[in-house]
């Protein structure tokens, strides 16, 4: 599976700033948020569902992958989502599995970081959902 997901029974501001709170205790931070029904309005699109993307980046372990192959840069930052299921009325909280996209560049050293970023990651995904 590419990705993993869980849910919290908070709205999605607050798994935000739940989730913002536990990265910053792991060295990790939002380096960008979109919120697409916003940016879907610019374009006269209108979409029911609150769904937001964050990327999120701890500098030392990005500073270890790009030293190590440079084309692990494709697949930095992490990405992370935070919606509202409109089928189970539940937010979600999910991340894209740094495993599966660094496990593409077949570099041993750098699937070792990535399943390293992903348990925390995951855990991180934990403590935000209370």
């Amino acid at each position: 599976m590419y990705e993993y997901t869980i849910e919290t029974a908070d709205y999605v501001d607050d798994a935000i700033r739940s989730l913002e709170q536990a990265l910053s205790n792991h060295d990790f931070s939002v380096l960008w948020k979109l919120d697409i029904p916003t940016k879907l309005m610019e374009y006269g699109i209108a979409l029911k569902q609150d769904f937001r993307i964050l990327e999120v980046c701890n500098p030392d372990v990005a500073k270890k992958v790009l030293s190590r192959n440079q084309k692990g840069g494709h697949f930095l930052p992490c990405k992370m989502v935070v919606y509202r299921s409109e089928e189970t009325l539940k937010t979600h909280i999910g991340l894209t599995r740094p495993t599966v996209l660094l496990g593409m560049t077949e570099d041993d050293d750098l699937r070792q970081i990535a399943e390293e970023v992903e348990a925390e990651l995951i855990q991180i995904m934990n403590e935000a959902k209370r």
